[in-house]
């Protein structure tokens, strides 16, 4: 009879437990997603140029545990605001304790189980789809990486197991030692904000100055240096922190004594409605915030060591394709490049130097990179007179015109009768620049492995004389570092939103009675449901606010690293705009469903 009851207040409330089961198959999947990563160690030691890689990501792992950790019990907070008053009207109707405890220790397990067991899956879906696209975009392969890895497998299910076991014996606990009418009566309950002026005013204070110390350490990062990560972090925590618990408070609380601003519409409701439980908000908040910081930040510096590619490899050549000695075919082949310019020259190679005509130098100068900064570089123009005088510099510029070149030659320009008398072979070197090099990248690849095929170039040995093979060897250095910002910056960003979507739907059940009361004075629907969009509204955008201010003073870290790490900001910033917005809708709907009465709003 028991398991009947307690079946049949699972089927009324099906939609509720449809929205915390497919919440909890996200998590699973975002942090299985992430110990794809966290425990695959051979994928971090080839991927990840990085003295101390595999301690960054079990951080980020142990930090993921702690998200995650926060995620369930607000679920689970959810979960019971759902079936704890069905759980004391059983017992009002008799039930044994003892039977209820075990119900709701099962019931806990089992939702769990079967959604990490779903997220796993899930999880690898888009563990492989997010891999492939990323790996088509960073043109690269990534060495010993799978979507499916079985101790990412086992650690998603040991850490989920753990904690809705533990979430189960806390459900148990709480239900059996509290009383009944207070389990009756829970949503009638309110947080009372209880806070003297002076630790208000400190809190304050407290948030500018710890939030101006975190903030000057990531800009002096040359003058802390392996001090400015701990001190940022722990500063800028504990100001965001203290910001939520007491701007937020003073902000709710100085709308409300603007009478012309509150009085209007039911604003006054929502004003009360987001102080009604502002403790809880406060820590949720903290954390998104960080949480976003984050992500934004670690897709940010993937976009940026995307984009610092190819301007590294264009320090090592101005020209994107070198053919030696061309076929018809290879020739015809090259035409399909787009909007692209073509220069020819003659070549002779004659012991140490190889020579040039002067007419075909002159009309049409060699262009040579002269680096100014990091992965930054301006173009140089050498004539025959700047290379006749040349030191060295233009004999390594120019080295990629030599067919196989496996040693640097004296370049020497020499008019065309000269040319024609000296001995040896004709070479016809053909160049081609494009204006993006990435969009064009793979008909790029065809032509240079169909020239080396020509010229029998060794492979196998890369010589840095070439754009195309410079941005090969730097890509595969850094495509890890970049899949590994966008891969974790789009879990993180699902998991802060869907975090804060469970806190504010593990309030709907206590504001049901409260929006029941609204509709029964003749409160129109219409108006109810604003009052919604602009409460669930005011918590998404505050901590989005701060977390945006986080990334813009966070990226000064990568100044060292990256020519410039604010560079096409827009895209990250575009990324979690829209699926912030697609969360914010998303709760706005589950909300309303659950808040307003359907009967009374369609009267």
């Amino acid at each position: 009879m028991l398991n009947k009851l307690a079946l049949g207040g699972i089927r009324s409330r099906f939609r509720d437990y449809a929205v915390l089961f497919s919440g909890l198959v996200i998590s699973g999947a975002i942090f299985y997603m992430f110990m794809a990563l966290a425990t695959n160690s051979e994928f971090i030691a080839k991927n990840a140029p990085v003295t101390g890689a595999n301690f960054i990501f079990m951080f980020g792992a142990v930090l993921l545990a702690i998200i995650t950790l926060v995620y369930i019990v607000y679920a689970n907070t959810f979960l019971m605001s759902m079936r704890q008053r069905d759980y004391a009207m059983f017992i009002m109707l008799g039930a044994k304790s003892n039977k209820i405890g075990q119900l709701i220790f099962l019931e806990t397990v089992l939702i769990g189980l079967m959604a990490t067991a779903v997220g796993v899956i899930v999880g690898i879906g888009l563990t492989v789809v997010t891999a492939n696209i990323l790996m088509a975009q960073l043109h690269a392969p990534l060495i010993g990486f799978s979507g499916f890895y079985l101790p990412a497998v086992l650690s998603t299910f040991a850490f989920f197991i753990v904690l809705f076991v533990i979430a189960a014996f806390f459900n148990q606990r709480r239900l059996l030692k509290t009383p009944i009418l207070q389990l009756l009566h829970a949503d009638q309950t309110p947080n009372r904000i209880k806070q003297k002026r002076i630790w208000f005013i400190i809190q304050i204070v407290g948030a500018v100055v710890l939030l101006a110390i975190g903030y000057a350490a990531m800009i002096y990062i040359k003058f802390f240096q392996l001090l400015a990560i701990p001190l940022a972090l722990v500063t800028i925590v504990a100001g965001t922190y203290f910001l939520f618990n007491s701007l937020f408070v003073g902000l709710i609380a100085l709308l409300k004594r603007q009478e012309r601003f509150a009085n209007k519409g039911i604003r006054m409701f929502t004003l009360s409605q987001l102080s009604f439980r502002i403790r809880d908000y406060t820590k949720i908040l903290s954390v998104v915030a960080m949480l976003f910081a984050l992500a934004l930040g670690a897709i940010t510096i993937g976009i940026g060591f995307n984009h610092e590619i190819p301007l590294m490899a264009s320090s090592q050549s101005k020209y994107d394709v070198v053919l030696h000695n061309p076929s018809t075919n290879l020739i015809r082949q090259a035409e399909g490049l787009t909007d692209a310019t073509k220069v020819s020259y003659n070549q002779k190679i004659v012991g140490e130097n190889v020579y040039y005509v002067d007419t075909q130098v002159k009309a049409h100068p060699f262009l040579v990179p002269k680096v100014t900064g990091l992965g930054e570089s301006t173009t140089r123009t050498l004539n025959a007179g700047a290379i006749n005088k040349d030191d060295g510099s233009a004999a390594m510029a120019l080295n990629e015109f030599i067919p196989n070149a496996r040693e640097v030659k004296t370049p020497k320009v020499v008019s065309a009768a000269v040319f024609a008398s000296l001995k040896g072979q004709t070479n016809t070197i053909v160049t081609y620049r494009v204006p993006d090099f990435v969009q064009q990248y793979d008909r790029i690849k065809a032509l240079v492995a169909a020239d080396d095929k020509a010229n029998k170039v060794n492979t196998s040995i890369p010589m840095m004389n070439s754009k195309f093979t410079a941005y090969e060897v730097i890509n595969g250095m850094f495509s890890g570092l970049e899949f590994m910002g966008f891969f974790l910056g789009l879990a993180f960003l699902a998991m802060l939103a869907s975090t804060l979507m469970f806190k504010i739907l593990s309030g709907a059940a206590y504001d049901k009675s409260r929006y029941l009361m609204l509709q029964k004075v003749g409160v129109r629907p219409g108006l109810l449901r604003k009052s919604i969009r602009q409460e669930i509204g005011a918590l998404f955008l505050l901590p989005g606010l701060v977390g945006v201010v986080h990334v813009l003073f966070g990226l000064q870290l990568f100044r060292t690293l990256m020519a410039n790490p604010y560079d096409r900001i827009w895209i990250p910033f575009t990324i979690f705009i829209v699926l912030y917005a697609l969360y914010y809708g998303l709760t706005v709907w589950l909300y309303q469903s659950i808040v307003i009465n359907k009967q009374l709003a369609a009267k």
